[in-house]
């Protein structure tokens, strides 16, 4: 506590108006200040090194952060923990900041130096959707995708292992979950150090007791059998934290959810509102099966949003088929036992024609 109020003393002496002007958006008295002296954008605070483009994007400041990226401000700059200014603007969901500083040719492929992670781990860690989606967007666009290549990016890992997926599904984000394995995040990627080594995204929304995450990694093909290096499979990890709901999901005796199978790879060609409309029907049917399960160990119907819990953490080839879930990455994912599931057929059956009777009125 001590050394953090030197710290702030300290930038009070040295810099005493202009980072609470950058702070707060006070265009004019740092235009002021520049025009007196150019080499005050060359000053960082005291104990983390923020820039003013950190303090702007973090706060948010676009007017300000313009200015200073229209005077040749080194857009990658970086602080004490190799964070950069889009970094800071993810973690604070300063959308517009972002979308600003990859405009200006802010680099998605920087790492920190606390656990190595990029923008897109920042963005799934703090849950910020919007963020993400822009991050996703540019990956596309940017060297990123002839460098490394779009989903090598999504599937990107830190320092323990984590990819963004395993962020995500750890905090509770549902929609971020969402709009990862709609890009092609590997659903059976297991982590390094991160959880217990050996965790798959399911056991992190095992952990987490997200029921809206561990439904939707479950839809995605998710392995509920799947071992970390302790020998726990998530059920397990469910029935530690005192997630029951989870666990009853989770329980490898329950009856298995419904996937996307492999033969329905054409869903890979339909347009948006189509695909809308066959993952609406899966979703609705698995909420069927899910209200038997809760009913039979005394559960409650699962709520739209699940209730959090405590978020302290221990710590934070090419001649495969393609992935039958995001269908363009490669996985050793097998879905055996539907094809002679009965249900399984009324249910594939129906949910065709629901959606051919309904692109057909659309049209």
């Amino acid at each position: 506590m001590g050394q953090r109020l030197s710290c702030v003393q300290q930038q009070h002496e040295e810099h005493g108006v202009l980072f609470p002007a950058l702070a707060s958006g006070e265009l004019e008295v740092v235009e002021a200040m520049v025009e007196e002296d150019p080499t005050v954008l060359e000053h960082t605070t005291g104990c983390d090194r923020l820039s003013p483009l950190h303090v702007a994007a973090a706060n948010g400041r676009i007017e300000v952060l313009s200015m200073l990226l229209d005077r040749s401000f080194n857009v990658d700059v970086l602080n004490r923990h190799k964070q950069t200014p889009l970094m800071l603007a993810v973690m604070h969901g300063k959308t517009g900041c972002v979308e600003k500083l990859i405009h200006a040719g802010a680099s998605i492929l920087m790492f920190d130096s606390i656990r190595r992670r990029t923008c897109l781990h920042y963005a799934a860690y703090y849950g910020n959707i919007d963020c993400l989606k822009v991050i996703l967007s540019a990956a596309h666009s940017t060297p990123v995708a002839d460098s490394w290549g779009f989903a090598r990016f999504v599937n990107i890992r830190d320092g323990n292992g984590a990819t963004p997926l395993h962020l995500a599904a750890r905090h509770r984000w549902p929609e971020c979950l969402h709009a990862l394995l709609d890009n092609g995040a590997l659903v059976c990627a297991s982590t390094g150090g991160y959880g217990y080594p050996g965790s798959t995204p399911l056991h992190m929304a095992a952990r987490g007791g997200s029921l809206d995450c561990v439904r939707m990694l479950l839809a995605w093909g998710a392995d509920r059998l799947q071992l970390d290096s302790s020998g726990k499979i998530p059920f397990s990890v469910a029935l530690k934290h005192k997630h029951k709901a989870c666990a009853a999901l989770l329980d490898p005796s329950s009856a298995a959810p419904l996937v996307w199978p492999s033969p329905l790879k054409f869903i890979s060609e339909l347009n948006q509102e189509a695909k809308a409309l066959l993952e609406k029907a899966l979703q609705e049917a698995n909420r069927e099966r899910e209200k038997t399960i809760l009913k039979e160990t005394d559960m409650p119907p699962s709520p739209l949003n699940s209730e959090s819990e405590d978020d302290n953490i221990a710590s934070e080839a090419s001649d495969m088929e393609l992935c039958c879930i995001c269908f363009d990455q490669a996985c050793t994912i097998e879905f055996v036992h539907f094809a002679v599931d009965p249900f399984f057929n009324y249910w594939l059956l129906r949910l065709t024609k629901s959606v051919i009777q309904k692109w057909n009125l659309a049209l």
